[in-house]
């Protein structure tokens, strides 16, 4: 059933032909992923994007995508991006907020208010700014818009070294229950995903792992292999389309299981344990 109650046909529901999607940071990774995604589908695709040369590389990809390069953590830039969009479409159909970091991996304590302040910004205040800037245009676009912000498994779990990550994780997951609510009477939608680590160039997992220790890494995970960046495109894909039409102040675990587990891997005979079973460059309290 669509917004207003009518059938539609699955392959219908994931057509976003005449749909405006926005996507920061989707020069690389899991934003890059979410761009190509939403443009293979016939979607008018912009992207934010803060390197130039990824922002080319795309672009010459990606024909038809509009790509602005941007910061979209200075403060200005979401209005500007606002007034463009404005100006050149009109409306905004689905918003996804990609951009997020851990910026500083060090125990909290060793923290400058400065840095406390960055992370905070990268992963929470700016989304903040984002949305407020796109719920008019999202608005113009009617019954069935859409924001997706890109959360993480730490925001449901605890990490060392990355607390004020996870505090702006967890900030953001909150943040979309509540705007879920005071936008669900326009029928504007608002979710999250919530990856686990996921092979992208900003989290190169071939720099996590021992060479000598890889081919354990599908024991980590209970379906066996860490994210690929595909995996949350194909949930931004069903949270922007009326499949997901009576879904909104939630979020998607793309996980591969990892939450749901709480530790549990497997070891290379196939038993299920909690005991670390191989070591990893983890994260290390500085000397």
């Amino acid at each position: 059933m669509g917004q207003t109650g009518t059938p539609f046909h699955p392959q219908q529901a994931l057509d976003f032909t005449g749909k405006t999607v926005l996507v920061t940071g989707g020069g690389v990774g899991i934003g890059r992923a979410v761009a190509e995604s939403f443009n293979d589908a016939g979607a008018q695709v912009i992207i934010a994007e803060i390197d130039a040369e990824r922002a080319k590389a795309v672009e010459a990809d990606l024909p038809g995508t509009r790509v602005i390069q941007c910061d979209v953590l200075k403060r200005a830039t979401p209005k500007v991006l606002a007034e463009r969009i404005a100006s050149e479409f009109g409306k905004l159909d689905v918003l996804v907020n990609n951009v997020g970091h851990f910026v500083h991996a060090r125990p909290f304590e060793m923290l400058g208010e400065d840095e406390i302040d960055e992370i905070l910004d990268t992963n929470l205040g700016h989304i903040l700014r984002m949305d407020r800037a796109m719920i008019p245009l999202l608005r113009a676009a009617g019954h069935g818009s859409s924001i997706i912000n890109i959360t993480s498994i730490e925001a449901y779990r605890g990490i060392p070294y990355c607390s004020v990550y996870a505090a702006g994780k967890s900030g953001l997951v909150g943040f979309t229950k509540s705007l879920a609510l005071e936008l669900a009477p326009e029928g504007i939608r608002v979710n999250d995903i919530a990856p686990e680590t996921t092979d992208t160039p900003q989290v190169a997992l071939g720099l996590m792992i021992p060479l000598e220790h890889r081919d354990h890494m599908d024991k980590w995970i209970p379906l066996g292999r860490f994210g690929h960046p595909s995996d949350c495109a194909g949930a931004a894909l069903y949270l922007a389309s009326p499949l997901a039409s009576w879904v909104t102040g939630t979020a998607i675990h793309v996980d591969g299981g990892a939450l749901a587990a709480s530790g549990w891997m497997q070891t290379p005979q196939g038993e299920w344990t909690v005991v670390p079973i191989i070591s990893a460059n983890g994260l290390k309290v500085p000397s």
